[in-house]
């Protein structure tokens, strides 16, 4: 069944915006919009520090911009903001609800330097008490100059999905999805126009260093000819919600533009549309 995207329509004051926003969102989202608000929440009244660690475990990677164990990153006098704030503006979780990704614009500054943007990505899994932990999180720099767009969030409906058992068949479910990612890395070495058009969700989200959020296949498009760039990609990672809707791969980029050839890395979450064919609804590059 399609999901039906859901706008926030609350614009008062802050305090009160949050808690009506949260009133009206489903229970599923509802939890996992939540779990990221609340780990805002202590960023700005503590610190990123105690927010980060109240939200991985020992299987979250942070992308700093290479992978890293979270853990033992968080543990070992990281290189992290002393003031950072976010709010998520996409959600979805699986019909399974043991999977979710959130997304937004973020704030950040060490002290004594200027304020910084840009957008975040987090993988959201829930662990054995319920509990929602960063399964991956990563982020890229942007100006801050886009406008504050409204939550944009997909509530599960209650049809049935199949209910495999077996670790081998999980694994087999995860390589199909490894497999399109393969196949649009293949056709993007070919010609990126086709890659992008035929892989990209009609509503796709698009985060590039340096770019406000692109909402849209046809502004991606659009995005990547006016600015003569020329991406390939190499699949590394990936996870598929255990209702199998969704999905994320992540892995290696190389991108060529006018002016310089830059290293990248990249996630990308993926959505099996109505025709049983999977679309990327969210990409995020961010330099390596």
């Amino acid at each position: 069944m399609k999901l039906i995207p859901t706008y926030s329509l609350v614009t008062c004051l802050l305090s009160a915006s949050v808690l009506t926003v949260q009133a009206q969102l489903p229970e599923r989202v509802g939890s996992l919009i939540s779990a990221d608000r609340t780990a805002a929440n202590i960023s700005k009244t503590l610190n990123p520090h105690q927010a980060l660690l109240s939200i991985v475990d020992k299987e979250s990677t942070l992308f700093v911009p290479s992978p890293v164990n979270a853990l033992n990153y968080l543990n070992n006098r990281p290189n992290i903001p002393d003031v950072m704030s976010w709010e998520p503006n996409f959600a979805l979780v699986s019909k399974s609800m043991d999977w979710g990704v959130t997304s937004g614009p973020m704030e950040f500054q060490k002290v004594g330097a200027v304020k910084r943007n840009g957008q975040y990505l987090t993988v959201w899994r829930r662990d054995k008490k319920g509990n929602w932990k960063v399964h991956i999180r990563a982020e890229v720099e942007n100006y801050g100059k886009g406008g504050k767009s409204d939550l944009i969030y997909y509530e599960p409906d209650n049809s049935w999905y199949l209910k495999h058992r077996s670790k081998v068949r999980l694994q087999q479910r995860e390589e199909v999805v490894t497999q399109s990612d393969e196949l649009f890395s293949t056709v993007l070495k070919a010609n990126n126009e086709a890659a992008f058009s035929e892989f990209l969700s009609d509503d796709v989200r698009y985060y590039y260093p340096w770019e406000d959020e692109i909402e849209g296949k046809a502004n991606v498009l659009a995005f990547l000819k006016k600015k003569r760039i020329e991406i390939t990609t190499e699949p590394t990672g990936v996870g598929r919600a255990y209702s199998g809707e969704y999905a994320y791969t992540s892995g290696t980029a190389t991108v060529r533009s006018k002016e310089k050839l830059v290293k990248f890395n990249y996630i990308r979450i993926w959505q099996l549309k109505d025709d049983y064919q999977w679309r990327v609804i969210m990409e995020m590059m961010f330099e390596r």
